[in-house]
């Protein structure tokens, strides 16, 4: 069954200018494009920002500030044009037991150690292995995601101010009802009707910019009593500055701020790497991983040292961007600088803006990210692959990405070891010389070393025997113990045992076993038959 991709399940959705290529350069019309989306996502980092350093328990600043920092620094070096980073909620909630226990410069500096780990994994260049991720888990992933946006804006329907940090993030709250819960959701409502209209009708604008200007200029021209960006807390500060972490430069420092650092690097980098896939697919680019990788350790050690909480990679912002038509580094770089200009000077006129036109931007990712194709092809993949789709899903929601992500991959690896191990069978004739030919099919490796051993009739067999691995592979330890196991019963009854075709990756991993002693001079076209000794003393041939 062919996949479907991610472009495939927005594509009901009017993206602007998707068609645009870097060999056309940045025109007057693409630089609108690029600023105004930029714009929007700067409009819905600000609520995001604010909550999620609510949840990590540190000052809304430093979330904001982590959103400028990581969101500069990655548009201006990142693996990849139109990805949006700042500060993200399943950082925030590895985060919160660090700070409630050791105070927020213990969290600076575990930021900056995640920082330098990320360098280190983009240095080594293990951004590649994002490539073992299946498409189920992918699917899972993405309608996990959409999910957890469409809970995380539950919490804009509650009465502002009545929410407390728990030490695991905001909880409580009184709920909206009556007249201001009517209100709020016609203005969500208003909010995606004209996200959805205004492709339709112009695409001088990006719809959701168009969303957010005319619901906010219709609550603040009226005077309506809705929610607010101010009602979260209040957004004005000044330039980051530089702030060395103040804490011991001792073995206890490093001994609490390793795991922690640890965790966050991974979940950051894996959340990265999934949009980074998920953005090309849309964008149709590929490559730049290891970079990414770079560019997130560069930037979390950078903000780090300015005061702010880290991040890794926005999926939900990310979708804005490109939806918005942004398809550039302009677009981040944009998004950071008009954030920046909204923390020094812009924060009376954006504390006005009302969480229900925010709210029903992310309900419109909601929708777009939501892969709902896979309700449908659930019916007609492999029982596995549904599993895996709906596993992933519900760790997602549940635990975090990361975690979610992991889960999925060990599954399918174990259910890919699993088929494989039905696959090992052999196909038997006897050469005019008298010796049983055992002609090997499918890999050898641990989940089928014990069929393979169940394949060989050792009393039944003639004095000589061949094992042709030519439509095989010796792949671990696990192949080279069964291939030992049944030459040992051979031995044992006196039966000579030979191996044949072995690949010359194959030869190296027998030889550093130690398993057989692998001649100099073998053949690497297989065009002659070199024997081997085993070291029990059977020999064995190429």
């Amino acid at each position: 069954m062919a996949k479907t991709t991610f472009r495939e399940f927005t594509k009901n959705l009017d993206v602007t200018d998707l068609r645009w290529t870097p060999r056309e350069g940045l025109t007057f019309a693409r630089m609108r494009i690029e600023l105004l989306s930029g714009l929007t996502v700067a409009l819905a980092l600000v609520p995001e920002a604010v909550a999620f350093a609510f949840v990590a328990g540190v000052h809304p600043l430093v979330g904001l500030y982590a959103a400028f920092l990581v969101g500069l620094i990655t548009a201006l070096i990142g693996g990849r044009p139109g990805m949006i980073s700042g500060a993200t909620g399943a950082l925030a909630v590895v985060m919160v037991s660090l700070v409630a226990e050791h105070g927020v410069e213990y969290l600076f500096a575990t930021v900056v150690l995640m920082g330098l780990l990320q360098i280190f994994a983009g240095v080594m260049q293990w951004g590649k292995f994002i490539r073992l991720v299946p498409h189920p888990v992918m699917l899972g992933f993405v309608n996990g995601l959409a999910i957890v946006i469409f809970l995380a804006q539950m919490s804009q329907f509650k009465v502002p101010g009545t929410m407390e940090n728990t030490g695991h993030g905001m909880s409580g709250g009184e709920w909206l009802s009556g007249a201001p819960l009517f209100l709020m959701l016609t203005l969500v409502a208003a909010t995606m009707a004209i996200i959805w209209l205004t492709p339709r009708i112009t695409k001088v604008i990006p719809a959701p910019l168009a969303g957010i200007g005319i619901v906010a200029a219709v609550v603040i021209g009226f005077s309506l009593d809705v929610p607010r960006v101010g009602d979260l807390a209040s957004i004005q500060g000044g330039l980051p500055s530089l702030h060395i972490p103040m804490v011991p430069l001792n073995w206890e420092t490093f001994e609490i701020i390793l795991p922690y650092a640890i965790i966050l690097a991974a979940i950051g980098l894996i959340e990265s790497l999934l949009t980074l896939n998920l953005v090309g697919d849309m964008t149709n680019e590929r490559g730049g991983a290891s970079q990414e990788c770079i560019a997130q350790g560069v930037a979390n050690t950078v903000t780090g040292f300015f005061g702010g909480m880290g991040g890794c990679a926005m999926i939900g912002q990310s979708m804005i961007n490109v939806k918005s038509g942004g398809r550039t580094r302009v677009a981040g770089i944009a998004a950071a600088v008009f954030l920046l200009l909204f923390i020094l000077v812009g924060s009376p006129i954006i504390e006005l803006i009302p969480l229900a036109a925010l709210v029903g931007v992310m309900f419109m990712v909601v929708i777009g990210t939501f892969a709902w194709n896979s309700l449908t092809i659930l019916r007609k993949v492999p029982l596995t692959d549904a599993f895996v789709i709906l596993l992933v899903t519900v760790v997602t929601v549940y635990e975090d990405l990361a975690v979610a992500v992991v889960v999925g991959v060990i599954v399918s690896a174990l259910a890919y070891a699993w088929n494989n191990a039905r696959r090992i069978y052999a196909k038997t004739y006897t050469t005019p010389e008298g010796a049983r030919v055992y002609q090997v099919q499918g890999p050898l490796f641990f989940g089928s070393s014990e069929g393979f051993a169940e394949l060989f009739d050792v009393q039944g067999d003639p004095a000589e025997v061949i094992v042709d691995f030519a439509d095989s592979r010796v792949v671990d330890q696990s192949a080279l113990q069964a291939i030992e196991t049944v030459a040992g019963k051979y031995e044992d009854v006196g039966k000579r045992l030979q191996l044949r075709h072995l690949s010359r990756d194959c030869h190296r991993l027998l030889t550093k076993a130690g398993h057989l002693m692998v001649d100099s001079d073998d053949d690497p076209d297989y065009a002659l038959a070199v024997n081997y000794q085993v070291r029990t003393g059977i020999l064995g041939g190429h």
